[in-house]
């Protein structure tokens, strides 16, 4: 026994001895990581104490409100700009990111560190970390899961009158909706409705035309119709799926949802739109990520036992609109050694599930998996299961142009009153066939 302990107590001092050899190689070096400003990047900041604490590597922070974070990080990324050591960039970046040469390709650090992708929630992998997709070819960690889900109101729910009223009327319970059907149908019943002496509204939508925002909504409807951008048979050739007509008829069905049942004057809404538009009281439903989830639990006003969360409701399939990034190590940077260093320590169990507790939402099987992963939030389990239907926008270099034209078109339609469904559905894959001709994925 005696030598037993001399034996554990070498090897704790070895462990030592190398905690604070490597503390000391990288002493006095800082490294930048830029991300998105919002809820989870404070929890990074705090939880990159530890890191700080364990190797000596100090760090700074560089983050951008989101209405303005896609055109600031891929200007510094197309400029080669050394701005950013780590960049926690989104999801539809990889592409462009992977073959003009921003992003460290990670497959020898991988395995080098016995960093494996399998410990990954499958469809993390795929999307954040991934090119060509689904290719054994990685460009990030899986950093920050997310997919678009659903908050409401539980405590106007749960009123003896209002549940009276709607089941007088529909017949069924007043509940959190599982389709598209029933959501609409719970927001033409609060839409107008007094509650405390006060105007409420049936649901917050993304209708924003300037970044991402409508895309997002609008693709939470499609995706649950079934939507398919291209052939999976002949990739790129969009006639008929992206224009199909189960598409048109969720194009159609988010314009009369946002006509029928959104706040006034909600015409370039959305993230913190929607989250004003709860907090203040204002509506029933919001769509929103799962990232501001906690915040909004926590809150004084709305949260507690007076929110609710379900995910975004099916109608032909289950789907969610998926959100998250992963954890890239900039190309252009000089600090690379230390950029890594902060991914090899990410990537470990135990700092992934202190990141879940303080708010992150973590992409680690040894998190999701646990079996009581599911009560360590109101919000988890559907969480895990928004994640297990997650599809996401195109991901090809030339998203930011694909993006765009979408934005333009399902705007003027929903919000501007332009053309029909069909028109801009069809219009739109007219756009995006000129994109990839000109990118060469099509003759």
């Amino acid at each position: 026994m005696k030598s037993f302990r001399h034996r554990i107590a070498a090897a704790a001092g070895v462990a030592a001895l190398s905690a604070l050899a490597t503390s000391q190689a990288f002493a006095q070096k800082t490294i930048t990581l830029c991300w998105a400003a919002w809820d989870p990047a404070n929890a990074l900041v705090e939880l990159s104490k530890d890191f700080t604490t364990k190797t000596g590597i100090k760090m700074k922070f560089e983050f951008v409100p989101w209405p303005n974070f896609a055109d600031r990080m891929l200007n510094e990324l197309n400029s080669k700009g050394k701005l950013c050591d780590l960049m926690i960039g989104d999801s539809q970046w990889i592409g462009g990111s992977a073959e003009n040469g921003h992003y460290v390709k990670l497959n020898d650090f991988f395995n080098k560190n016995n960093i494996k992708m399998s410990d990954f929630l499958p469809a993390t992998v795929y999307a954040y970390s991934t090119w060509p997709k689904g290719s054994p070819n990685y460009y990030a960690l899986p950093a920050m899961g997310d997919a678009l889900g659903w908050t409401y109101r539980k405590d106007w729910f749960n009123r003896p009158e209002i549940k009276a009223e709607f089941k007088k009327k529909h017949n069924r319970d007043l509940a959190p909706p599982k389709t598209w059907t029933e959501l609409r149908q719970v927001a033409e019943f609060f839409q107008g409705r007094e509650i405390d002496g006060k105007k409420v509204f049936g649901a917050a939508i993304f209708t924003e035309r300037g970044s991402e925002g409508i895309t997002m909504g609008v693709t939470a409807a499609m995706y649950s119709w079934g939507l398919k951008y291209d052939d999976p048979k002949k990739p790129y050739s969009m006639a008929g799926f992206t224009n199909s007509k189960d598409a048109i008829e969720a194009l159609d069905f988010y314009k009369a949802l946002y006509k029928c049942c959104t706040p006034p004057g909600y015409t370039n809404a959305y993230m913190q739109e929607g989250l004003d538009a709860f907090k203040s009281g204002q509506v029933a439903m919001q769509m929103n990520w799962f990232a501001f989830f906690p915040g909004l639990f926590k809150d004084e006003k709305v949260g507690g036992d007076r929110i609710g969360f379900f995910v975004n409701p099916r109608q032909k399939v289950a789907a969610s609109t998926l959100g998250g990034q992963g954890i890239s190590v900039v190309t252009h940077s000089p600090n690379q050694a230390e950029a890594l260093e902060y991914v090899k320590w990410f990537a470990q169990a135990d700092v992934q599930k202190k990141w879940w507790a303080l708010g992150g939402y973590s992409c680690h099987n040894a998190v999701l998996k646990d079996p009581g992963f599911a009560k360590t939030a109101p919000f988890a389990a559907d969480f895990l299961e928004a994640m297990g239907g997650v599809q996401d926008f195109w991901q090809e270099p030339a998203y930011a142009q694909l993006l765009l034209a979408m934005q333009k078109r399902v705007h003027d339609f929903v919000v501007a009153d332009k053309g029909t469904a069909k028109e801009a559905l069809d219009s739109l894959v007219t756009d995006w066939t000129k994109v990839f001709k000109e990118e060469g994925k099509l003759k």
